[in-house]
């Protein structure tokens, strides 16, 4: 960085976990781009600021990819749940598992 430039480095010690995010600025950015990825590859996240304000985030790949697919449906993951799972192995009786979870009682009546 060039004598008498400012660098402004700011990191959120909020952890979610063990990984932080930390603030660079860009100009910032520029010159430490290796060290950032090298950060980023190890799970933290790095935002990027222009005057502050944050205008981009560095994530990792698995990261990004897990917030840009969306998410699957129910019967979709309940389908590759039984192709993946064999039930019969865990020898479950559901009558067993779900007994007295059941309210018997009449409900509430209403007249038509």
């Amino acid at each position: 960085m060039p004598p008498g430039a400012y660098s402004i480095m700011y990191i959120d010690m909020s952890m979610k976990g063990k990984k932080m995010t930390e603030k660079h600025s860009i100009t910032e950015a520029r010159s430490n781009l290796p060290r950032l990825i090298q950060k980023v590859e190890q799970g933290n996240t790095v935002e990027l600021t222009r005057r502050g304000t944050t205008v981009a985030v560095l994530l990792g790949r698995k990261k990004f990819e897990r917030l840009s697919t969306g998410r699957r449906n129910f019967a979709e993951t309940y389908q590759e749940f039984k192709e993946t799972v064999d039930l019969e192995e865990f020898d479950l009786d559901p009558d067993e598992i779900f007994a007295g979870v059941r309210d018997t009682t009449p409900g509430h009546h209403i007249p038509f």
